[in-house]
């Protein structure tokens, strides 16, 4: 009987924030001094190196992307961006879901054990730390901190490594973001997608819920 649990973080256990990031980007290209669209491609198109950690922390991160969209910007203008993109992260970490919290309890106390596999950036791995979904959660497999992110199956294999568990003894949910659900499944993992935060794969064939909360229903 599988009772290891491997979850997605964004759009599955809080908000994606998709509309408010698109909004921080075009803030962000003001603040450095950068055409707005031209930023938010580069940002765009640096996404699996900023999952990777590749350029470093993210000062450094935005001042290469802004620089590569034509920009020369201060100190000043570069802390100021990233401060914007650091409270946006730290907002959304702090403030999940009662429900999503409580049915994490339930699963705890069910027996379960639960890893976080997430394409997540430096900055924001610092602050999950200090997030209330932490104490949840057995192992995390962060792409900043592996140098791999999903669809890959490294990270998905980093998380079962350290629960000591196959891919065909776990359950994976996510929103579908990053073509995870395939990835997950391809590796014998028992996948469900979510819907409470974002339809991210439409197209999915197999089992999926409304809202986390009905998570456990779907595991007796």
């Amino acid at each position: 009987m599988r009772r290891v649990l491997l979850s997605d973080l964004f759009s599955t256990l809080i908000p994606g924030g998709d509309a408010e990031r698109g909004l921080l980007n075009e803030a962000m290209a003001r603040l450095l001094g950068v055409d707005t669209a031209r930023f938010i491609r580069e940002f765009d198109d640096a996404a699996y190196e900023r999952f990777t950690g590749v350029y470093g922390d993210l000062q450094t991160t935005v001042r290469l992307i802004a620089e590569r969209a034509g920009g020369n910007p201060t100190d000043d203008q570069v802390l100021e961006a990233t401060n914007l993109r650091r409270a946006l992260a730290r907002r959304l970490l702090q403030a999940p879901p009662a429900a999503t919290l409580g049915t994490l309890a339930k699963l705890r106390a069910d027996g379960w054990r639960i890893g976080l596999v997430s394409n997540i950036t430096t900055e924001t791995q610092l602050q999950w730390r200090d997030s209330p979904l932490s104490p949840y959660f057995d192992t995390t497999a962060f792409s900043s901190e592996l140098g791999a992110a999903k669809p890959e199956a490294a990270i998905y294999l980093a998380a079962c490594s350290a629960l000591g568990v196959t891919p065909s003894e776990c359950v994976y949910i996510g929103d579908g973001h990053d073509n995870e659900l395939p990835a997950a499944a391809a590796l014998g993992m028992h996948t469900i997608r979510t819907l409470e935060h974002s339809n991210s794969h439409p197209a999915w064939p197999g089992a999926s819920i409304n809202t986390f909360a009905e998570l456990p229903g779907l595991l007796v």
